[in-house]
């Protein structure tokens, strides 16, 4: 298992992915966390991104070019708020006991953005790339998360745009019935990234009545089941955001079990 009681185990599909690696940098190792607390996730993304870092500082100084590794990981978690480093926390609108009354986390990240929730029913991703294999240029990486979103949403007669100095994904927008549903929030350490987006599919919106979602007044929140009237398999979403993502990134997918 990739996700222990507390500790990291390396399975042998990890040293066949390094092998691999060695060929062809354009590959991502896809790992579902399926159901994970938010903090377990976020650990785990900070593991695999300072194995990442360590190997390109250590190809600089020693003059060796060992290609470096690229993921992808699926994740679905128990009700969280978190808060970007950027955030306010007058937009958390529960203090501490309602929280936890309401079964709800809270995280102080270091991700960008403001506020935002996460929950079952959401589909959350989160590559860890090092972007020195693709381009190096988080505007465009953004706008390519945001890419693979709307082409996603477009196979369901859904419109989706971008919100001039936002972002993430709309609905309607520039109406006064403008709605996301889809956050983005990422970091980048030299190029390699960490945290990523979250598609709202069969979620619960009352949740997002607890906060100012990413900080922005006067727009809402919506869902694919609140616009179809219907629930969606989260793996068939899935697997319409990973064909645009590898696509969009000229990338390939390795699975792992």
């Amino acid at each position: 298992m990739w996700l222990g009681s507390g500790r990291y185990s390396r399975p042998s599909d990890f040293e066949q992915f390094r092998t691999l690696m060695s060929d062809f940098n354009k590959k991502i190792l896809v790992k579902d966390l399926e159901n994970t607390p938010y903090q377990k996730a976020w650990d785990f993304q900070e593991k695999l991104l300072k194995e990442i870092v360590d190997l390109k500082i250590a190809n600089r100084k020693n003059e060796t070019r060992e290609q470096t590794p690229n993921y992808f990981l699926w994740v679905e978690h128990p009700p969280v708020i978190t808060l970007g480093k950027s955030g306010v926390i007058d937009n958390l609108l529960l203090n501490e006991k309602q929280l936890k009354d309401r079964g709800i986390e809270y995280f102080k990240t270091n991700r960008g953005g403001d506020i935002t929730f996460h929950g079952p029913g959401q589909v959350v991703g989160y590559p860890i790339l090092d972007l020195e294999n693709f381009f190096t240029d988080i505007h465009k990486y953004l706008r390519l998360l945001e890419e693979m979103v709307i082409l996603t949403l477009a196979e369901y007669d859904i419109e989706g745009a971008r919100s001039p100095g936002e972002t993430g994904v709309w609905l309607d927008l520039g109406t006064p019935f403008a709605r996301k549903i889809c956050a983005l929030g990422v970091k980048a350490s030299r190029w390699v990234t960490m945290h990523g987006f979250a598609l709202n599919v069969n979620t619960d919106l009352a949740y997002f009545s607890y906060i100012v979602p990413c900080g922005i007044q006067g727009k809402g929140v919506t869902s694919l089941e609140a616009e179809l009237k219907r629930k969606i398999p989260l793996s068939e979403v899935r697997e319409k955001l990973s064909k645009h993502f590898q696509n969009l990134f000229e990338a390939s997918f390795v699975y792992s079990n």
